[in-house]
């Protein structure tokens, strides 16, 4: 979700990771290719966007600032980026603060310790990143970040392996979290995803060149075609050669993010085969399967995340839907505070109910999940003060009461509503006249997947990775900084 910076704002529910990109692609406006990529990963990240190109053999030139990716870049700025190969990288921070320092791609040159000049970008968390950190320093390397896309990066660029491929398969296996990782030096792109494979990776072709990024709708707003997803433990190079793949690490738990499914991606990609817009559609149905609100006589969605849901459960109920509460698409980052006389209106900035639709109805607001449950009360509220009769809560999802180690921001235990409270209480705090999830089942059949091969632990608090719960969050983690600047 967009990050605001106002009293009112977005940051009830859980906060996107970062976007990736990649390409080898000498016969195209590579730059050019990576910005629009970039585009339409936006939601994955806007606190800042960056861009690394290369001619090969030439140098990097990497270009990277706070802000939403038409922000950053200007047609100026594509023109100095120009090359054969280009990585890309949207941001919102996980590890390490909000500040230009931890934007990404991270440029390591060979004259900073390093035996490789190299720009890295990368999704995910890494839950070993103190001691890998402390190691490094101990060795004499140097970091002008508090982020640990940095850690990988110095990992890669000081291994002493000649080809870049040996060096990320050394250092791959001491990676511990989730890393959906791209890095190319000056004639090569090379990603690679975690054993787990718990953030999304996808694989693109390009006329007869290859593509790499974090979702697939990356591929089609600049006309490739997705293959296929980037195996866990894999490693994947794109060069004047082509394709070539590569098996790192084998044979491990998989634990793909199930909360991808539900909210994170966008409607238009697909993952492990799935559509998520019809996987999300699916949810609804099951939702009003499993929950269904007698008493309602219209069906409404908390845009846009909450869209394909209810419809699901519209069709299933055999109830009318609507659009009972519009959404202000243009709401991106503000550092413009309401003021007192509009701060009590401040969510208005993105929501807006319609009495003429609402109002004298008995109604199922259907969305995606429920985190602090702030923005939740508040739309009940303006419901209610449009005339609604009734409100009954239905959540696509189970209740989240853990947090995140592995790339999401989800808030502490203690904030989050549906901690120690049975959903009876929830819906108390919320002022609904019902409330109900939908089951950790409903969401593996919606999405046809095996529970033994996703995460699913901000719901069952069941972390597939060793370790995990003494690792790093956000609200616990930051590394110390030791600059190489002057």
């Amino acid at each position: 979700m967009t990050e605001l910076n106002t009293p009112l704002d977005e940051r009830d529910g859980p906060r996107d990771e970062c976007g990736v990109f990649g390409i080898y692609a000498p016969e195209h406006d590579v730059s050019r290719l990576a910005y629009f990529a970039l585009y339409a990963l936006q939601h994955r990240g806007q606190e800042s966007a960056g861009i690394a190109a290369a001619d090969r053999g030439g140098y990097i030139i990497t270009q990277r600032a706070l802000g939403l990716v038409n922000q950053v870049f200007k047609e100026h700025d594509l023109r100095a980026l120009a090359g054969d190969l280009a990585i890309g990288h949207v941001r919102y921070s996980t590890t390490g603060s909000n500040e230009w320092e931890n934007s990404q791609p991270v440029h390591r040159s060979a004259g900073s310790g390093g035996n490789r000049e190299l720009a890295l970008a990368h999704n995910g968390n890494l839950i070993n990143a103190v001691e890998l950190h402390a190691e490094l320093r101990a060795q004499g390397v140097q970091f002008s970040s508090t982020s640990d896309s940095e850690i990988i990066a110095a990992m890669i660029s000081t291994n002493p392996a000649e080809k870049l491929e040996d060096a990320v398969a050394a250092v791959l296996p001491r990676l511990k979290g989730a890393f959906s990782t791209v890095v190319m030096t000056k004639d090569k792109v090379v990603a690679f995803r975690d054993p787990a494979g718990l953030r999304p990776l996808a694989l693109g072709q390009l006329d007869d060149r290859f593509v790499v990024a974090s979702e697939s709708c990356a591929f089609d707003i600049i006309g490739a075609k997705y293959l296929r997803d980037v195996a866990p433990g894999e490693m994947v190079t794109l060069s004047e050669r082509g394709l070539s793949t590569k098996m790192v690490v084998e044979g491990e738990r998989e634990a793909f993010c199930v909360f991808e499914y539900i909210y994170f991606a966008r409607p238009d990609s697909r993952m492990n085969g799935q559509l998520l817009q019809a996987a999300r559609g699916r949810m609804g149905e099951i939702l009003a399967r499993e929950a269904p609100a007698p008493s309602a006589d219209l069906v409404i969605a908390v845009p846009d995340s909450g869209n394909p849901a209810a419809r699901g459960f519209a069709r299933v109920a055999g109830l009318p839907q609507d659009d009972g509460l519009i959404k202000n698409r243009y709401v991106a980052r503000t550092f413009i505070q309401p003021g007192q006389e509009l701060r009590k209106h401040g969510l208005r900035m993105k929501f807006n109910p319609l009495p003429e639709i609402v109002g004298g109805k008995r109604l199922v607001v259907v969305d995606d999940s429920i985190v602090r449950g702030n923005t939740t009360r508040q739309i009940v509220q303006m419901l209610r003060d449009a005339g609604a009769l009734e409100v009954h809560m239905r959540i696509s999802a189970p209740p989240i009461k853990h947090p995140c180690y592995y790339g999401i921001d989800m808030s502490k235990r203690e904030e989050m509503i549906a901690h120690e409270r049975t959903p009876e209480q929830v819906a108390a705090e919320l002022g609904v006249d019902s409330l109900a999830y939908l089951s950790l089942d409903g969401v593996y059949e919606a999405v046809n997947g095996d529970r033994g091969r996703h995460c699913d632990a901000c719901f069952s608090g069941e972390y597939p990775l060793p370790g995990t719960e003494h690792g790093q969050s956000k609200d616990a983690f930051e590394l110390p900084l030791v600059s190489t600047r002057a």
